[in-house]
């Protein structure tokens, strides 16, 4: 087989180093096809997505890497495209002027009428938002956020689902719910069926294991066995934010494939098609 990685983030958000420092490194990983994709809340931002000022910047530095190395490396030019509902969608049509190769649609805001939460926090202040928002209900936040992604992939269109399960980011500090519980489990297993009607591709993240902050791929091992009984397609992604981590996690993501039942992996071609390759 050969590594591919769609899930890259450089300086133009809230990743280091540039288009061309991510690419070498992923050269010298041997990937064969890789895309970057930057944070981005279009036409919107916060202080780690893409400005709207440097859109025109990041894809013009892509492109011009991108051929640079093409004798090398397939490289693609995406976004990581954040759903906020009635502001920004990860969408082709919002992001028509940018002409991107690919979209990853993700999840991290949930906003209340007192303000914002991202799921992805810092363990101590998503305690804190937890407290201020939801009363301390992890409960509520939990289930809000899966009813946030069911949203996302009913009223959006793009190609890969971004870490479906990122809530778990910071449970094994905060203790904020039980995996086993049926209330979390039935919340995965409708999730599961509404990324199977929306055709995506879900990713086999590593970006948990890479900061230190989880120690295992997202989705979960159970969330993983939905995705194979609905034979949603699975590809494995670093959500690298540095060159050094390009592929960090990489092979526990591919066991993680295997233990689930998969034996092929979904990857986008430079012709922005979807194909598979067989991993067993």
């Amino acid at each position: 087989m050969f590594k591919t990685n769609y899930h890259i983030h450089t300086e133009f958000c809230d990743g280091k180093g540039s288009p061309e420092d991510l690419i070498k490194a992923a050269i010298s990983r041997d990937f064969k096809i890789i895309g970057l994709s930057s944070h981005s809340m279009y036409p919107f931002a916060s202080t780690w997505h893409i400005a709207p000022r440097d859109f025109s910047d990041y894809v013009t530095a892509v492109r011009n890497a991108a051929e640079k190395f093409k004798d090398q490396i397939t490289v693609l030019c995406g976004f990581e495209a954040d759903y906020v509902p009635f502001v920004t969608k990860p969408d082709f049509e919002t992001y028509k002027s940018k002409s991107p190769d690919y979209l990853i649609g993700s999840v991290h805001y949930i906003f209340t009428e007192n303000g914002r939460l991202a799921v992805d926090y810092s363990a101590d202040k998503l305690k804190e938002r937890i407290e201020q928002l939801f009363n301390g209900n992890s409960k509520k936040m939990i289930q809000e956020y899966f009813q946030l992604e069911r949203k996302m992939l009913k009223e959006a269109n793009f190609n890969i689902i971004g870490h479906p399960d990122l809530v778990r980011k910071n449970n094994e500090k905060l203790c904020m719910f039980n995996e086993n519980d049926s209330w979390y489990r039935e919340e995965i297993k409708i999730t599961a069926d509404e990324i199977k009607k929306a055709g995506v591709i879900a990713e086999i993240n590593t970006g948990a294991i890479a900061r230190g902050t989880m120690d295992d791929v997202h989705p979960s091992a159970e969330f993983l066995s939905l995705l194979r009984e609905r034979n949603v397609p699975v590809t494995i992604n670093t959500d690298c934010h540095s060159p050094e981590k390009i592929d960090c996690g990489y092979e526990r993501a591919l066991q993680a494939a295997l233990k689930a039942g998969y034996s092929e992996l979904a990857y986008i071609d430079r012709n922005n098609k979807i194909a598979f390759q067989k991993i067993c």
